[in-house]
Order: structure tokens, then C-alpha cells, then sequence
């Protein structure tokens, strides 16, 4: 399971990756979405490349994401009592079905788009790869550690007095 987020805006953004983003969700700063691994969806990466920041999302993440940050319809919080009516019990439970496979769009009530803060300490150069010290494309395991960075502002997550 690969977690796209968007960090650039709409600003002269071409219009061949405008529409793949909004056919992605991804129609502002900082949404994080959830896509599987497969070729459509790496084909549609590589066309929004300069302006998303992708990798695979791990387990501890996931839960954590779910507990702060998913929302339902309505923009209430995703809770216990909504669990239990998805059918779920707990929120390790659907991040294990998420990531074996359960599409977000399928759990009706919740909503597919994650809405995240701007990190803690900024992003990097919002103009460069990673590969040359930026924030965009492909970061592999390192999206963990950005999204963490950006699901509590100013919450110290590791418990080492930084984020």
C-alpha cells in the first residue's frame, strides 16, 4: 500500500497532472490518500511526480493515521462507535485489512482523504526530488516518518523531545 501526498499547489500546474491528481483526491496541500501497488497507479505517480511526495505506508502509521486524522462523512472523527459499525474493533484491525487489500472507498461512511498538517520543522526544498535533498517523489519507507511529523502538530510522537 503506497500513501501519496500532495505538496504543491494548484499554481501552474500542468494540465495533464492537475486532472490525474483530482482523479487521485488529491486536490490540495498536505491530503495524504491511500493507492495499491500496481501499474496504473505508479503510471499515474510518475505524471504528478512534481508535485507528490509517495512510499509505503507500515502498519504503525496506518493506526496511527486512522486514530488522529480519518474522518467520516460530516467531518466527524473516525471512533470507537464507528468502528464497531463498520465492523471493525479496533483500529489495528482495519489497518490490517487496509493494507491487505480493503479500499478505503469501500468502508462507505469513512472519507478516503486523509487531511494532515504542514509538518513539523517544514519540508524540504518543495522544488527538488529527494534524490537531491528535496521533498518530491519517491521516498520509500521515509513517508512514515514525514506523516508522523505532520499527523499531531507540535506533539511529541517518539518520546525523545523532537519530531
Amino acid at each position: 500500500m503506497l500513501a501519496v501526498l500532495r505538496v504543491r499547489g494548484r499554481t501552474g500546474i500542468r494540465p495533464d497532472a492537475e486532472k490525474t491528481a483530482a482523479l487521485m483526491r488529491l486536490h490540495r496541500i498536505n491530503h495524504l490518500v491511500l493507492v495499491p501497488e500496481d501499474d496504473v497507479h505508479r503510471g499515474m505517480l510518475q505524471v504528478v511526480k512534481d508535485y507528490v511526495t509517495w512510499g509505503e505506508i507500515d502498519r504503525e502509521t496506518l493506526v496511527m493515521l486512522l486514530k488522529y486524522r480519518a474522518q467520516l462523512k460530516g467531518h466527524r472523527p473516525l471512533d470507537r462507535e464507528a468502528l464497531s459499525s463498520l465492523g471493525y474493533s479496533s483500529y489495528e484491525e482495519l489497518a490490517d485489512a487496509i493494507l491487505a487489500g480493503k479500499k478505503l472507498t469501500d468502508l462507505e461512511p469513512l472519507v478516503p482523504v486523509f487531511r494532515l498538517n504542514p509538518p513539523v520543522k517544514g519540508y524540504e526544498y518543495i522544488r527538488k526530488p529527494v534524490t537531491q535533498g528535496g521533498t518530491l517523489g519517491y521516498r520509500g519507507k521515509a513517508i512514515n516518518q514525514l506523516i508522523k511529523r505532520m499527523l499531531i502538530s507540535g506533539v511529541d510522537l517518539n518520546g525523545k523531545g523532537e519530531n
